[in-house]
């Protein structure tokens, strides 16, 4: 799909922690494009976010060419296992874990590890549009795996709410060293991470599906009861497909359908510049109400210097619990993400994804790149935010880091900071509200970047860095 070339964002990285977006920007300053900077910060935050995301999980990805004008997505996301061999039932542990007062239903255990597609898709990403040898790319993120990274408070009050998986098996040496949960501030020391790099850098994406680490995988998939096999490894191919495209306030706006709704959603989003606070609540409300889980997430936006942009959304699900020894990778737990069964599990075929990376263009080119993370929370989350920065004429920052609703089943979730008016006004229409006592990793996490300016979602500690 074509864009227009113009004015564009300014050259850098927002991501969901402050290393991650400066892995991208040193690849930037390096003469890397947006592709090489994408999959640079995508490696970091397979080291500094691995309670949102990790190398053996999938994603989705949105890139502008800016030389060709050409759009397109990228599906890595993960597969059905179980090809050639016999169908069994998968054996999983069930979990209830608690998101504030909302408890959100999970299964994991290493039968819920469906087939990796993230390094196959960075692998893709960098041979379309890369300009810098491999290696180099892995090298931000091998140095936060040899040096270890900080531990934000967002990713803290995660790990919290996830103790019991993340410290299931191996994870109890990474997550709880010593018998007591990381806490803000902390050092995450995943010391088998500068294996496994080491051997991305040297066998290339190649080595989760035909190299060390997909060898690792089956091993432990056939210690432990996984349905992940070798023919899935070897017959797993991203794909490169047309973006869906919308209109909104003149602009258009390209994404990729799924069970987000995003497209559909926006294509209809009501106008909110200028209401009453009440009035803004309620139509976000009726224009958000009702919606499709693969909650822990995280999502990165590069632009490079010539308005070339990438979008990456990638995620573990849950994890399963499982890691692999020697190497500290986290096994994704996609089959066990309810909202994502949405019908027979058919070996080799693809999960579906909440996952909505995005463009905005204008008749000037690339006005705005965004993407966003929170599994059934993503859509409201992405839209709120878009909508801050282009209808409600807000900063980038602004628009990100204020207050979000979520409607759920009849009951509105307000974070704090909502004007007084708000709630009594959405009780008289007949919803439920429930009020949250601070900004919550529930609401999702943005990263945005725009002509205005770029954003990190407080949420998630995230951060922009921007090349000088």
């Amino acid at each position: 799909m074509r864009g227009e070339s113009g004015n564009s964002p300014p050259a850098g990285v927002a991501a969901g922690h402050a290393q991650t977006a400066a892995a991208g920007v040193e690849i930037l300053a390096d003469g890397g494009s947006a592709a090489d900077a994408a999959v640079a910060a995508c490696l970091a935050s397979c080291v500094a976010e691995t309670v949102m995301t990790g190398l053996l999980g999938g994603g989705h990805a949105i890139y502008l060419d800016a030389a060709s004008g050409i759009a397109r997505n990228l599906d890595c996301f993960v597969a059905v296992p179980g090809l050639g061999a016999k169908p069994r039932d998968a054996e999983l542990v069930h979990l209830e874990v608690p998101f504030g007062t909302e408890l959100v239903h999970y299964a994991v255990g290493p039968a819920s590890c469906g087939v990796p597609g993230l390094p196959a898709g960075l692998g893709a990403l960098w041979a379309a549009y890369g300009r810098l040898p491999w290696p180099r790319l892995v090298e931000p993120a091998l140095e936060l795996a040899r040096s270890g990274t900080e531990f934000p408070s967002a990713h803290a009050a995660c790990l919290a709410m996830l103790a019991p998986v993340m410290t299931m098996n191996e994870g109890a040496r990474i997550y709880s060293p010593g018998g007591s949960l990381l806490a803000a501030g902390s050092r995450l020391e995943q010391p088998g991470l500068a294996t496994a790099l080491e051997f991305l850098a040297a066998e290339g994406p190649a080595s989760v599906h035909a190299g060390t680490i997909g060898e690792a995988l089956l091993a432990l998939s056939e210690e432990r009861g996984g349905l992940v096999t070798t023919a899935d490894l070897a017959s797993y191919e991203p794909s490169w497909s047309e973006p869906v495209e919308v209109g909104y306030l003149g602009r258009r706006v390209l994404s990729r359908s799924g069970i987000s709704g995003v497209p559909d959603t926006l294509a209809h989003f009501p106008r909110l510049g200028g209401l009453e606070p009440d009035a803004r609540a309620l139509r976000l409300v009726q224009a958000l109400a009702g919606s499709a889980d693969e909650g822990h997430t995280t999502n990165l936006v590069a632009v490079d210097a010539e308005g070339s942009a990438c979008v990456l959304t990638s995620s573990l699900g849950l994890g399963s619990g499982d890691f692999l020894p020697g190497l500290d990778l986290h096994l994704n737990s996609m089959l066990g993400e309810a909202d994502l069964l949405l019908g027979p599990l058919v070996p080799g075929e693809r999960m579906a994804s909440m996952m909505a990376p995005m463009l905005v263009l204008d008749g000037d080119g690339l006005e705005l790149a965004a993407g966003a993370a929170g599994g059934t929370r993503l859509r409201s989350a992405l839209l709120q935010s878009v909508a801050g920065v282009l209808d409600e004429g807000l900063e980038p920052q602004e628009a990100v880091a204020r207050p979000r609703l979520h409607p759920a089943d009849g009951l509105v979730h307000l974070e704090p900071g909502f004007e007084p008016e708000v709630a009594p006004a959405l009780e008289s229409a007949g919803y439920g509200t429930r009020s949250w006592p601070s900004l919550h990793h529930y609401f999702g996490g943005v990263s945005l970047l725009a002509r205005s300016g770029g954003a990190g979602d407080p949420r998630r500690n995230g951060a922009v860095r921007t090349i000088e």
